[in-house]
């Protein structure tokens, strides 16, 4: 089991255990030691960052731990979570850091690791590290602690690599899209990649200050885009979460499309391209039945993992995958990233209306979700609600209720001390009994 590491990353409120200063420090020093295995040789790592207050102390506190053990530390600034991927790989550095805690509030914040290769690290690799947090590293000698350089560009490199992804005809004269960037780390990139390929640009959440990222807007809170799509007759509508890994898009009504219903298109568009490696679709264990039914209606198949990007990314690379994702909307294309990406999945979704001629509602509704109802209970540290025997007991009460009508899914979130309790099926008061009897089962052995 893993102490500071969750789902992606370690994450927590800024300045309270494991986010503190301190911690950060610790956490560079032994990640710094774990990658800088040899004594020879310019070791280098990158780091980005999103938009919130805390990202300057973790910043600093990040490079005086990795410098400390010699790493040379390149500093992106604010940039999207793909972007660090992108660099790390593409500047030949042995580590990249993001700090963010992505659709989190501004209070939270959180430490993400990417390999040399430019892909988020492994279990195992975590664990290892967390070895060193605990024991401590020793100090590289005076002479050779590493340095810190800012590079100034790192967003105009990522940007031109997610325009690289579209076929160079693409243009977007004449889309009006509604842009909201969440008050985050695409607030500059984002639309400067839009109205670059031609598009008419309304953009939301641009204007960060630092407390105000993911508030009232971005990918979990769509109202406001939604409704300023409908306003001002845009085409479209695209939004992103607060370091950009994913997206939620809105079609002209100001309906809002989650991640399923994404993936589903690029899949049927790939696999007629002959372009779907395997004629396969890797999501996780969250996306709807009605996807799956969909996909096996046109021949393809749907593997699912652990909720978590890097687990979808993971099953990819190991199967030979090209595209997979999540509901809450991270899109992998692994042909041109190494993790979600938000602003390049919107880019296509943009590409298909100009290929095919359709409206955002025709492409954004490729299936009939099967009901789904999620309902999260928050406990305090140190509790274990699902060892609880009431707890139990509902679960299996619940299950049995459901069997051959739809499916159960209780899991601990990885980012945040909340239970997650979701449930599927085409009786939609069934639906909504289970999964009530099962949260109040769990909130009761929370308090």
């Amino acid at each position: 089991m893993r102490k500071f590491f969750g789902t992606d990353g370690v994450r927590g409120t800024a300045n309270i255990h494991p986010m503190t200063a301190d911690m950060a420090l610790r956490i560079g020093a032994a990640v710094g030691r774990y990658f800088r295995r040899d004594a020879g040789g310019v070791h280098r790592v990158v780091i980005g960052k999103d938009t919130r207050l805390s990202g300057y102390m973790f910043e600093s506190a990040l490079t005086a731990g990795l410098t400390s053990t010699g790493m040379n530390v390149l500093l992106l600034g604010p940039v999207p979570t793909p972007a660090v991927g992108l660099m790390t790989r593409s500047m030949r550095a042995d580590l990249g850091v993001m700090i963010s805690a992505s659709h989190n509030p501004a209070e939270d914040n959180g430490i993400k690791f990417f390999g040399p290769d430019g892909f988020k690290l492994s279990d195992q690799a975590e664990m290892e590290i967390e070895a060193l947090i605990e024991a401590g590293v020793e100090p590289a000698q005076a002479k050779n602690i590493g340095r810190a350089k800012r590079i100034d560009d790192a967003r105009f490199r990522y940007g031109e690599r997610v325009k690289s992804s579209l076929p160079r005809d693409i243009r977007l004269d004449g889309i009006k899209v509604v842009l909201d960037c969440a008050n985050g780390a695409a607030h500059r990139t984002a639309p400067e990649v839009l109205w670059e390929l031609g598009a008419d640009v309304v953009p939301l959440g641009v204007a960060p200050d630092g407390t105000n990222i993911n508030r009232g807007c971005g990918s979990t809170q769509p109202e406001a885009a939604a409704a300023a799509v409908v306003a001002h007759g845009a085409d479209v509508g695209i939004c992103l979460d607060g370091d950009a890994d994913r997206v939620i898009m809105i079609d002209e009504t100001g309906q809002v499309a989650d991640g399923d219903q994404l993936m589903a298109l690029l899949a049927g568009r790939w696999a007629q391209a002959g372009q779907l490696s395997k004629d396969t679709l890797v999501a996780t264990v969250m996306s709807n039945l009605g996807l799956e039914r969909h996909l096996q209606g046109q021949g393809l198949h749907l593997e699912r993992t652990a909720v978590g990007d890097r687990y979808v990314v993971e099953r990819m690379r190991a199967g030979g995958f090209n595209l997979g994702g999540e509901q809450s909307g991270h899109i992998v294309m692994s042909d041109y990233a190494t993790t979600g990406d938000g602003l390049m999945a919107g880019l296509h979704m943009l590409a298909a209306m100009v290929q095919t001629g359709k409206a955002a509602s025709d492409l954004l509704r490729q299936f009939e979700p099967v009901p789904q109802l999620l309902q999260n209970v928050r406990f305090a540290a140190g509790q274990t609600p699902l060892e609880v025997a009431s707890v139990q007991d509902a679960i299996r009460d619940a299950e049995a209720a459901l069997h051959g009508k739809g499916r159960l899914l209780i899991r601990k979130s990885g980012t945040e001390p909340l239970i997650r309790v979701m449930a599927e099926c085409e009786d939609e008061a069934l639906l909504n009994a289970t999964v009530a009897e099962v949260a109040a089962a769990v909130e009761a052995a929370a308090n």
